[in-house]
C-alpha cells in the first residue's frame, strides 16, 4: 500500500516535468518561428555546411537552411497536425461514445460497428495506398483528416463502456426523473469521470499524429515541400546528411522528436494517475 502511495505522490513531479518540456517545445515551434530572419524553407540564404555558431546556433545544411529556424519551423508543423488529429479525433469520439453508451439500442448497435471496423483496419497501409494515389505524396490536410477517421474509435469505444455503466447508477436515474434532457445528463454527470482520461487520451493521439506523419515523411510519402520534422530527416538521409557527417542537421529533428514524445508521455501518466488518485481518495 505505501508502495501504491509513493508512486501517485510521484504524479506532480512528472506532470510539471512533462509540463516543463512541452513548454519548450511550445516556445520553439509556436513563437521563435516569428523571428525567423528568412524562410528556412528556401535553399541556399545561409552559407553551405557551417559548423554551430552564434550567427548559426545549429549551423547549416548542404542546402544552404539554418538548422535552427528549419528545427522550429519544421516543430510549429508537427504541433499543429498533431493538436489538430488529437482534437478532432477525441472530440468526435467523446462524443460518439457518450451518445452510443447512453442512447443504446440501434445507434449503440451502429457506432460500435463503425468503432470495430474502423479498429481492424491498419491505418499505416491505408496512407501509403492515398500517398499512392495522390502521385506518392500526401499532403498534411489529407494525413490529418485520415488519422482522423482511424483514430476516433479508440476514445470512442472506452468512453461508450464508461456511459453503459453509469447510466443504471441511481443518480443518473434521479436527474433523468428529475426532467434534465439526456445532453444535461451526459454533460454534467457523465462527462467528469471521462475528462482526465480524455486529456490523457487527447496527449497519446498527439504522439499518434506526429509519429505516423514522421513515418510517411521518412519514406518519402509526405510532401517534401512542407516543414515537419519527418521531412527534416527525410531531407537529412536524402542528402547523405550521415555520410558527410552533419549529425546536427539529422539529430536535432529526432532529439526534438524524443522530447516532444517524453514530455507527452509524463503529462498522460501524471493526469492519468493523479485521476486514479482522487478516485481512490490519495
Amino acid at each position: 500500500m505505501q508502495r501504491i502511495t509513493s508512486m501517485f505522490h510521484n504524479a506532480p513531479f512528472r506532470l510539471y516535468l512533462g509540463i516543463l518540456l512541452l513548454v519548450l517545445c511550445v516556445i520553439l515551434g509556436f513563437i521563435l518561428p516569428w523571428f525567423a530572419p528568412d524562410n528556412p524553407l528556401t535553399w541556399y540564404t545561409a552559407p553551405r555546411n557551417q559548423e554551430s555558431s552564434l550567427v548559426y546556433p545549429l549551423g547549416t545544411t548542404s542546402l544552404g537552411q539554418d538548422i535552427f529556424w528549419l528545427l522550429t519551423w519544421a516543430l510549429r508543423n508537427s504541433l499543429i497536425l498533431g493538436l489538430a488529429v488529437a482534437f478532432f479525433s477525441t472530440l468526435i469520439g467523446v462524443f460518439l461514445g457518450l451518445a452510443a453508451g447512453y442512447a443504446g439500442g440501434i445507434l449503440d448497435r451502429f457506432l460500435s460497428f463503425c468503432m470495430d471496423a474502423l479498429l481492424c483496419v491498419p491505418s499505416l497501409p491505408i496512407l501509403i495506398l492515398l500517398a499512392a494515389l495522390f502521385g506518392g505524396q500526401l499532403s498534411l490536410p489529407v494525413i490529418g483528416v485520415a488519422l482522423v477517421i482511424f483514430n476516433w474509435p479508440y476514445p470512442a469505444r472506452q468512453v461508450r463502456a464508461v456511459a453503459l455503466s453509469m447510466r443504471e447508477r441511481e443518480f443518473i436515474n434521479v436527474a433523468w426523473f428529475s426532467g434534465e434532457s439526456g445532453v444535461r445528463i451526459l454533460v454534467r454527470h457523465i462527462f467528469p469521470y471521462i475528462a482526465g482520461w480524455s486529456a490523457a487520451n487527447f496527449i497519446n493521439t498527439v504522439l499518434v499524429g506526429v509519429t505516423t506523419e514522421s513515418a510517411l515523411a521518412v519514406i518519402g510519402l509526405s510532401s517534401a515541400t512542407q516543414a515537419t520534422l519527418g521531412t527534416m530527416i527525410y531531407w537529412a538521409i536524402e542528402y547523405q546528411a550521415l555520410l558527410a557527417e552533419r549529425y546536427v542537421w539529422i539529430g536535432s529533428p529526432v532529439v526534438a522528436v524524443l522530447l516532444l514524445f517524453i514530455g507527452l508521455f509524463l503529462v498522460s501518466s501524471g493526469l492519468t494517475m493523479q485521476s486514479a488518485a482522487r478516485r481512490l481518495g490519495l
